[in-house]
């Protein structure tokens, strides 16, 4: 379980209050102390342990940070992410926009949990969202599995003619 605290923006100098690139902010609509805990999967937290391992965390607790021990430029992220997709993605997939940015797996991610069967609301619950943003941003990734939809219906209507022997629901 990983416990969020808050998050850093990069907002430029000329946009902060002190004159600094980053500034910290509390969760997105949520009281400045508020946490937010976020299930995360054993094979994630052996990832992430294995990091903290090799590279340990900075005074405040960051796992990520540039060789000078500040944060990471965005610029960054993105040439390291342009790499990676370089080595491990074909080109067909590159020229598809598949994980064009790093943000794109929380996407990927939130879509295998409603893949999964995961209930919609623990989804929401999960990616700190109402249900109503997550049906918005994901309806098109639930339009991709009508046919599995089709199989579970089917099969719970089988399953209510075997235990009811052919009684209407409700009847």
């Amino acid at each position: 379980m990983l416990n969020l605290s808050g998050g850093v923006v990069t907002a430029g100098k000329e946009w902060t209050d002190d004159g600094a690139v980053h500034e910290v902010h509390s969760l997105k609509r949520r009281a400045a102390t508020a946490t937010r805990p976020v299930p995360v999967p054993p094979q994630f937290v052996l990832i992430l342990r294995g990091h903290i391992e090799r590279f340990g965390v900075a005074p405040d607790g960051r796992l990520f940070r540039n060789q000078a021990g500040n944060y990471v430029d965005p610029a960054a992220y993105g040439m390291t992410w342009a790499r990676a997709r370089e080595c491990v993605l074909t080109r067909t997939e590159r020229a598809s926009g598949l994980a064009k940015r790093p943000y794109d797996l929380r996407h990927a991610g939130i879509s295998f949990w409603l893949y999964s069967g995961v209930e919609p609301a623990d989804c929401a619950r999960r990616a700190g969202r109402s249900i109503n943003v997550l049906f918005r941003h994901y309806a098109k990734f639930l339009d991709g599995v009508r046919a599995q939809a089709n199989r579970l219906i089917e099969q719970s209507m089988q399953e209510w003619d075997r235990v009811n022997k052919g009684a209407p629901p409700g009847g």
